[in-house]
């Protein structure tokens, strides 16, 4: 049965980590959205509180709702043509860190499994052979009870791609409200899903530049 889809914005401050006249690295909490939604209680963003704060702030790439995690913005033109470049052309290299249900056999590998839009559950996605080519590198990092804390590298970058691609294998994210079934909903107070590291090239400067945040999960 589909859940109910309720919005409860946090209250965290938005942590800028990095600033300089082209780019903007922050921090976003989980439970906000990238951009404002439809409805009067969907308007709070990550984009709607920085441009609060700074104007020019343009929205380049975008983060699940209930995932934590490094962001990158763009502060002009040319470099949000670039920045969006890099991520069509893969050149954004993408770390995050989840904390799974199970114990994983094979402790790394690649998993690679076409994904397509539900036809039946809106905004769900799930892994479908004549969808399009998607793939996750995954390594174990630790283990706990039933449950184990995975580092994540996605090769694509399609719409909830890891969380599908984990689901696919038989190891949902703890506290996915979308994909989890509800004993594993219930194991976790939020998605333990964390973009842990973001890096790509300076659009001016064309120096490449890394920003790393824990996500602090423990198993």
């Amino acid at each position: 049965m589909e859940q109910e889809f309720i919005y409860s914005p946090p209250s965290d401050a938005i942590e800028v980590i990095y600033q300089d006249k082209d780019v903007l690295v922050a921090h976003k909490p989980a439970g906000l959205l990238s951009v404002p939604g439809r409805g009067d209680n969907l308007k709070d963003s990550m984009l709607s509180r920085l441009q609060a704060i700074e104007p020019k702030v343009r929205i380049v790439h975008r983060l699940d709702m209930d995932t934590s995690g490094i962001m990158i913005f763009a502060l002009r033109k040319k470099a949000e043509v670039s920045l969006r470049r890099q991520f069509q052309d893969r050149k954004v290299k993408k770390v995050y860190q989840a904390v799974v249900q199970g114990i994983l056999t094979e402790k790394e590998g690649v998993i690679d499994a076409p994904l397509a839009p539900h036809p039946d559950q809106k905004l769900r996605h799930q892994v479908f052979e004549a969808g399009k080519a998607s793939q996750t590198e995954y390594k174990v990092l630790a283990e706990g009870d039933d449950c184990s804390l995975v580092e994540l590298r996605p090769i694509t970058g399609r719409s909830h791609q890891l969380r599908v691609h984990l689901l696919h294998i038989g190891h949902p994210v703890l506290g996915d409200r979308f994909y989890a079934p509800e004993d594993v909903l219930a194991r976790g107070e939020r998605l333990m899903l964390h973009a842990e590291t973001v890096s790509f090239f300076q659009p001016y400067l064309k120096e490449e530049m890394s920003f790393s945040i824990p996500s602090g999960f423990a198993v």
